[in-house]
């Protein structure tokens, strides 16, 4: 992280740089508020910048003695800075908002004066109009900033109601923060409170009644305290912005209006500024402001877990930092575990499985006509008595009687057939379920697919704006160096906002194609998911042993031999085939049932049993004497015989109709085989075309990466300009994802080929694939 005393470096590395040089001597007086912790890792950057800028102009020497740190003490940096001037250094260099409001109160400076940093507007006095201070020896070197600004796009991005403003205890001691800070409060209805700080607990303690935490300082936390604070807020779900670098913003801080180049832009002009007085410039006339970037930094990481979408109108001008290819995977899928679960859990499968269990009801239903029909029935009577009486005791006048009835067919030519049609439909629609299991399976296969490319296009356009951060560097220095023009600094800042948006769309991209899974996997569309990689040479495709069949369609003499081959095998097991097969079965019975019915009888046997529960009333006996009564109970069986004669020609209307539709299925039969074979054969093309895309990729992939990197080197020297430099940074992305995505291309080829042929190797055994493999050797053998 860049702090204060990262000046302290710069100062100590011009020293390093010029020391033993004659050309001139210049002694460099320094102030500023606090001595921080160097950062070693950017030692070598800023000695190789001032050495490029200053070189062998002048020995520059840095002694201790006038290195003096304030420590925030206002009157203590006035004095610093009169002794300064009365002592023996001929350029005096100030860093920090105390450094700046004590300097800044002079009316004259007696030597050359250098005031640089991040300063908030609210605390400066300075027209911002102006480009150079038109003060004798006085230069600013300024990244303009407003506490009104930030926290007005904070509260864009999060409607805060109740935020704690956090301030360096120094700073607070010294500075009217409370003054300085409710102004920006004006036009926004929340609370606010401040809270003086020396340490993060400090902060920690005050956070629970906030909602937000605006971080107003804090340069002199450590990488590791500003880390431990946001892990901390993200913990309690209070997001955050902050005033210092874009670089806490990566520990994981929210959000702030600080670029990452803003630093490197300060440590140049810093720089130049010391070269330009050297050469006899006065710092009044220097540039006043640095045309620092402005723009929204935001951890993509940390917003995620805060569960805040970031507003669609701020994205133009926005930066993401962190991991956008990380996800709080709940469950992470390798492709065998994707493909069982399918099987398992897909609606569409489910859906298809009842038409299967609809169809086995069919079979039950035509066998049912075999099963014995019986009937129970109970019925009572009223006869008008006059009837009654002169029925003789066979129709009383109240009568109750109960029956049950038997129905039981024996043969039936009908019924036959509809056992045996229903049969073959059930197993032609067992096929059908078999097809959409292949289909459900390469589907789920392809969305994997489609993850990990959409995975690897946002890994490479997260890097890609990284690429155009450096040359936007390069453009920036070159424009301070005078080798390019601002129509170049432009010009990437524009790149770099488009480029912006292509990474939005492809972080969108990705969720799409985890809801995608999800949805396959009946699975919430909230619920994260991650995927794992593949490779041809590891893991599942090694053990199926995909490179092999990529080694077979590499050889031009397998060609022909693979590709009938696998015809063969697509015929063999395809279930749409099968399907057609067990409807042409049906349709067989059918027409047989149609020619031969005529002469088949329907043989049936009937029975009845009866029982009088009751018999009263008028009649109710036999009113002529010695007549026999009617007994209280009867039965009868009976054998039923029926021969069809003429139908009302239904019958050959029947054959008629199961010959047309016996030549339907043929056709469909001969169409799915045409379709097979051409499908094989394309798949085969498709699979010989990508592994010779394979290739080409890495080979346009390197080429157009060294490309970039000479067209880079000759820009940062004036060579070339910046649309040959956009160019071969476009042409970069191009054959990046074009690499990638040959590899998904070949395995979705590959698979796409499995499903023609109905046989995935991922869901065999190794023996069997082996066989698989053994067929074909003996088949190419036999062949010629």
């Amino acid at each position: 992280m860049l702090r204060k005393g990262i000046f302290q470096f710069i100062l100590l590395s011009f020293s390093a740089i010029v020391f033993g040089q004659n050309r001139g001597s210049f002694t460099i007086g320094v102030l500023i508020d606090e001595d921080v912790p160097e950062v070693n890792r950017l030692y070598d950057r800023l000695k190789n910048e001032v050495s490029a800028v200053v070189g062998e102009d002048a020995e520059l020497r840095f002694p201790d003695e006038y290195f003096l740190v304030n420590n925030f003490n206002p009157e203590l940096a006035k004095s610093q800075y009169k002794s300064l001037e009365e002592g023996d250094p001929d350029i005096i260099l100030a860093f920090g908002i105390n450094s700046f409001m004590a300097i800044s109160s002079f009316q004259t400076y007696a030597k050359p004066t250098i005031i640089f940093g991040n300063a908030p507007f609210d605390f400066l006095n300075i027209d911002n109009t102006r480009t150079s201070t038109g003060i004798n020896n006085l230069s600013f070197i300024i990244t303009p900033m407003t506490y009104k600004e930030d926290l007005k796009t904070f509260y864009d991005l999060y409607t805060y109601t109740n935020i704690g403003i956090a301030v360096d205890q120094s700073l607070n001691d010294v500075l009217p923060y409370e003054e300085l800070i409710k102004p920006a409060f004006a036009n926004l209805d929340v609370s606010y409170k401040i809270i003086p700080f020396s340490n993060p607990q400090e902060i920690i303690n005050e956070l629970d009644s906030l909602d937000a935490l605006y971080l107003s300082g804090g340069f002199l936390l450590t990488d590791n305290e500003i880390k431990s604070l946001a892990d901390t807020l993200i913990a309690r779900g209070i997001p955050s912005f902050t005033t210092t670098h874009a670089n806490d913003v990566v520990l994981g801080l929210l959000a702030t209006n600080q670029s990452t180049e803003n630093d490197d832009q300060i440590i140049r002009r810093v720089a130049l500024n010391i070269e330009a007085i050297i050469n006899g410039e006065n710092p009044s006339e220097l540039p006043l402001f640095l045309d620092g970037q402005q723009g929204l930094t935001i951890n993509y990481n940390t917003s995620e877990q805060l569960g805040l979408s970031i507003r669609y109108s701020l994205l133009a001008t926005t930066t993401l930092v962190g991991d956008l290819g990380k996800s709080m995977a709940e469950v992470t899928y390798d492709l065998p575990t994707v493909i069982n679960e399918v099987i398992e859990s897909n609606l569409n499968l489910q859906a298809s499985s009842k038409s299967v269990a609809l169809s086995e009801q069919d079979v039950k239903s035509a066998k049912s006509n075999y099963l014995p029909d019986v009937t129970a029935t109970a019925s009572s009577t009223y006869v008008d008595p006059e009837i009654a009486k002169i029925s003789n005791g066979q129709n009383p006048e109240y009568q109750t009687q109960t029956a049950v009835t038997l129905n039981q067919t024996i043969y039936s030519p009908d019924a036959s057939a509809g056992v045996r049609i229903n049969r073959e439909l059930k197993e032609a629609q067992q096929k059908q379920y078999e097809a959409d299991q292949l289909n459900t399976i390469f589907e789920a296969s392809n969305a994997y697919f489609n993850t990990l490319l959409a995975k690897a296009t946002l890994i490479i356009n997260e890097q890609n704006l990284e690429l155009t951060k450096n040359n936007l560097k390069i453009a920036t220095h070159n424009y301070e160096a005078g080798q390019a023009g601002k129509p170049d600094v432009l010009r990437f800042r524009s790149q770099l906002a488009q480029n912006t948006q292509s990474l939005i769309e492809s972080v969108t991209g990705l969720k799409q194609t985890y809801f995608d899974l999800n949805q396959l996997l009946n699975q919430p569309m909230t619920r994260e998911i991650e995927v794992e990689d593949v490779f041809l040479d590891q893991g599942t495709f090694e053990r199926y042993n995909y490179d092999e069949l990529k080694t077979i369609l590499d050889n031009p003499n397998y060609f022909n031999a693979f590709s009938e081959f696998l015809v063969l095998e697509a015929k063999k097991n395809s279930p749409e085939l099968q399907a057609l097969d067990y409807n042409l079965n049906a349709n067989d019975f059918s027409l047989r049932r149609a020619a031969n019915g005529r002469f088949a009888p329907t043989l049936a046997l009937q029975g009845q049993y009866q029982y009088y529960i009751d018999r009263s009333g008028a009649g109710a006996e036999p009113s002529i004497p010695g007549f026999p009564a009617i007994p209280e109970s009867n039965y009868y069986v009976g054998l039923n015989l029926s021969l069809p004669i003429f139908e009302r020609n239904i019958q050959n209307i029947n054959k008629q109709t199961a010959t047309i539709q016996r030549e339907q299925i043929m056709l469909n039969k001969q169409n799915t085989q045409l379709g097979l074979e051409r499908n094989v054969n394309v798949a085969v093309l498709q699979l010989i075309n990508q592994i010779a895309n394979l290739e080409v990729s890495k080979v346009s992939e390197e080429a157009a990466r060294e490309t970039l990197e000479l067209t880079q080197d000759a820009y940062s020297r004036g060579a070339v300009n910046v649309v040959q430099l956009l160019d071969a940074q476009t042409n970069y992305l191009r054959a990046r994802i074009a690499n990638a995505t040959a590899v998904y291309t070949y395995l979705i080829s590959a698979l796409q080929l499995e499903r023609t042929i109905g046989y995935f190797f991922m869901l065999h055994t190794e023996e069997e694939n082996q066989d698989f493999m053994q067929r074909f050797i003996t088949y190419f053998t036999q062949r010629n």
